[in-house]
C-alpha cells in the first residue's frame, strides 16, 4: 500500500473475531528467531550429523568463502517456512514466537535481519506476502501459539543520502536526495515525484515521504550523549523525528501519528499478540509512551485486553526499568544484566547472587529500582545482538568446555523468575562465535550457511538430547504452578559442616552447587544445579522454616538422573531459623524437589 488512507480500521476489524491475548505473560514460553536465518519452505537437507557432518563447510577454501560470503547477506528463510516448523516448536512446548521484522526493506537493501524498513504498510518480498503473515498467525493460533512481531520507530531503512555523511550535531544536515531502487539520491528531497518512486524509491506510506519525518543530524558518535542517542542515526539507518515536549507534554510529530496507525493496521490484519519495540533507549520517553497508549487502546477495542508491548531497553537495568514504568510498556529485554550473568552463573564463574539478587518478589512500582518483577521481564542467553558482549559474540556452548552445562542454563532460565525466551538453535546446541553478530545467526535450515560452519544440512532434529530436554522440562513446568508464578529465593548451601551460605566464589573458585526456591500458594519447590561436570555432590539446602516443620519430607519430582526421582529428602533442623534437605546433585546435572 501507497498511503495510510488506503486502509480503513474501522472497516477492517468489523464483525471479526479476534484472538484474546495471554491472561499471564509468565506463564508462556517464547521463541525468538530470525526470519531469514529460520526456515525456508523448499529447503529439505539431510538433518545435521555431528560425526559427519561437523565444519564441512570448512573442508575446502571455496565452500568456507562461500560459507563467509552467506553470513551477511540474505539466506532465504521466509514466513511459509516458518509455518512448516511450527509443529516443531508445539511439539518442543514453545507457546509464543516472537518474529524479526518482517516489514519491506529497500530492495538494495543486504539487512537481511529486518530492522531497516522502507514501507511500512508491506512485507518484504524476500519473507513472503502479508497473506502469509496472516496465515502464519493463524496457525499458530491453532495451535496455542502466539505471535510476537518485531517493529521499529525510531528509524528507516537507508533510504536519503546527505551531501556529505558527518556525526552527530544539533543542526540539521543537508540532504542530496531521496534514494531511488538502485540507492542513487535521484529523488528530489523538498518536491519528491511519488509516482516515480513507486514502489522502491524513497520511504512508505506517502504521508511520511517528506523530509520532516528525519531529524536529519548525522550518524550517533557517542552512544550515551543525550540528545545525541535520541536524535542521530543508528549508523546507516535514519532517525525518525518522534516529536517533541516532556514526557506528560509530548506532542507527537505526524511522523509518529502515522507510523501508529500503520501498526495498529498490522493487528487488526494479521491478528498479532504483541509487539517487540526495538531501539526503545533512542527514543523520546513521550514518544513510547504516546505509541503505548494509542496501541493499548486500539487492541482493548478488538478483545485483545493484555496486548503485549515488550520494549528492548539497553542503558543498564536501573535506565530500563524505570523507562518502562514511565512509557507504560508491558515488559523490557533482560538484555542488561541477564544474560551474560545467567550464563556464567550456569558454568560456575559467578556467584549466585549476582543472577538471583537482579529480581524482586514486588511489583510495586519504583520500590526496587535495581530489580525486576518476574512478570516485566522477558529473561534469555544467547540472542541475535549480545550488546552485553561487545567485541567478541559467542553462544553458550561456543566454551567448549562448558558446554555440558548447557541444559543447567536453559533449566535455569525456565525455573527462575522472568518470562523465558528461547533464541533458536539453542536447544540443538549451536555453537557459533565470532567478532561479529552475523556469527551467532547461523541458519537453522541449512543451505550455505549452516550452524557448525556446515552446508546442506538441517538442524530441526527432534531427537536431539537439549530438544527432548526442554520439552521435558517445559512439560514439567506446564504442570506445577509454582514454578511459573513463585515467589523466588536463592537458597544457602552446605557442603561442609560449617555454616550455610549462597553459593559464592573466592578466588574463581565457585560453590558448584547453585540452589533456589520457587513458593507459591504456601507450596515450596527447591531446585537446584550442579556445575561440576563429573562428579555428583551431596549437599544440604536451606528450606522455608516457616512453611514446614523437621520430620516433613520433600520428593524429588525431577533428576536430570531419572532413578532420583521420587526420592524423598527428610527436613532437618540446623537451628530454630535454618531448616534443611539433604539432596544429591547429578554431576552436570539439576533436580526439583516439592513439598
Amino acid at each position: 500500500m501507497r498511503s495510510y488512507k488506503d486502509f480503513d480500521l474501522k472497516e477492517l476489524v468489523k464483525n471479526r473475531e479476534y484472538t484474546k491475548s495471554p491472561e499471564c505473560l509468565e506463564e508462556q514460553i517464547l521463541y525468538f528467531l530470525l526470519v531469514d536465518r529460520f526456515n525456508d519452505i523448499d529447503a529439505d537437507y539431510p538433518i545435521y550429523n555431528p560425526e559427519a557432518d561437523y565444519e564441512n563447510a570448512l573442508d575446502k577454501e571455496e565452500t568456507k568463502e562461500e560459507w563467509l560470503k552467506n553470513s551477511y547477506q540474505w539466506n532465504g528463510g521466509n514466513l511459509r517456512g516458518v509455518i512448516k516448523k511450527l509443529d516443531y516448536l508445539k511439539e518442543m512446548g514453545i507457546t509464543g514466537i516472537w518474529l524479526s521484522p518482517v516489514l519491506k526493506q529497500p530492495k538494495y537493501s543486504t539487512s537481511y535481519h529486518g530492522y531497516g524498513i522502507q514501507n511500512f504498510l508491506e512485507i518484504d518480498p524476500h519473507f513472503g506476502t502479508k497473506e502469509d503473515l496472516r496465515d502464519l498467525v493463524d496457525a499458530a493460533h491453532a495451535r496455542g501459539i502466539y505471535v510476537i512481531l518485531d517493529i521499529i520507530l525510531n528509524h528507516t531503512g537507508d533510504v536519503f543520502a546527505y551531501e556529505k555523511a558527518e556525526p552527530y550535531n544539533s543542526r540539521e544536515h543537508p540532504v542530496k536526495g531521496f534514494y531511488d531502487q538502485n540507492k542513487e539520491a535521484t529523488i528530489d528531497p523538498l518536491n519528491p515525484d511519488y509516482d516515480a518512486a513507486w514502489p522502491d524509491g524513497g520511504i512508505w506510506p506517502q504521508e511520511i515521504f517528506n523530509l520532516d519525518t528525519f531529524s536529519r543530524k548525522g550518524y550517533i558518535n557517542n552512544w550515551d550523549n543525550y540528545p545525541e542517542y535520541i536524535e542521530g542515526d543508528f549508523f546507516s539507518l535514519k532517525n525518525i523525528h518522534t516529536g517533541w515536549g516532556s514526557l506528560e507534554y509530548f506532542k507527537p510529530s505526524r511522523a509518529l501519528e502515522i507510523l501508529t496507525e500503520c501498526y495498529k493496521y498490522w493487528i487488526a490484519y494479521a491478528d498479532l499478540d504483541a509487539f517487540r519495540i526495538d531501539t526503545v533507549k533512542h527514543m523520546f520517553p513521550g514518544a513510547t509512551k504516546y505509541f503505548a497508549v494509542e496501541i493499548h487502546e486500539f487492541a482493548y477495542s478488538i478483545g485483545k485486553k493484555n496486548f503485549g508491548l515488550i520494549g528492548e531497553i539497553a542503558g543498564g537495568l536501573e535506565f530500563a526499568k524505570n523507562l518502562m514504568e514511565q512509557t507504560g510498556l508491558d515488559a523490557a529485554l533482560g538484555i542488561n544484566s541477564i544474560p551474560l550473568n545467567l550464563e556464567n552463573v550456569a558454568k560456575g564463574y559467578q556467584k549466585s547472587e549476582d543472577y538471583f539478587s537482579i529480581f524482586t518478589n514486588s511489583k510495586l512500582l519504583g520500590q526496587f529500582e535495581n530489580q525486576w518483577y518476574q512478570s516485566n521481564i522477558i529473561t534469555m542467553f544467547n540472542d541475535h545482538d549480545m550488546i552485553y558482549r561487545q567485541n567478541y559474540k559467542a553462544r553458550f556452548a561456543a566454551d567448549r568446555e562448558k558446554a555440558p552445562l548447557l541444559k543447567n542454563a536453559l533449566f535455569l532460565n525456565l525455573f527462575s523468575a522472568g518470562i523465558p525466551c528461547i533464541y533458536y538453535g539453542t536447544e540443538q546446541g549451536f555453537d557459533g562465535e565470532g567478532e561479529a553478530e552475523k556469527y551467532i545467526r547461523e541458519a537453522m535450515f541449512g543451505g550455505k550457511y549452516g550452524a557448525f560452519r556446515t552446508q546442506n544440512r538441517s538442524f530441526f532434529d527432534q531427537e536431539n538430547d537439549i530438544y527432548q530436554e526442554v520439552k521435558n522440562l517445559i512439560s514439567i513446568r506446564n504442570q506445577e504452578l509454582g514454578l511459573q508464578m513463585g515467589r523466588q529465593y536463592a537458597r544457602e548451601v552446605i557442603l561442609t559442616e560449617k555454616s550455610f551460605e549462597l553459593a559464592n566464589c573466592e578466588q574463581d573458585n565457585c560453590l558448584e552447587v547453585v540452589g533456589w526456591s520457587r513458593l507459591f500458594n504456601r507450596e515450596e519447590y527447591l531446585l537446584a544445579i550442579n556445575c561440576n561436570l563429573e562428579k555428583e555432590l551431596e549437599v544440604k539446602v536451606m528450606v522455608d522454616s516457616d512453611l514446614h516443620k523437621p520430620g516433613d519430607y520433600f520428593k524429588c519430582i525431577y533428576s536430570s538422573v531419572e532413578a532420583q526421582i521420587e526420592c524423598e529428602s527428610e527436613v532437618q533442623e540446623l537451628n530454630p531459623e535454618y531448616y534443611y534437605i539433604t539432596i544429591k546433585v547429578p554431576a552436570q546435572g539439576r533436580v526439583i524437589y516439592k513439598l
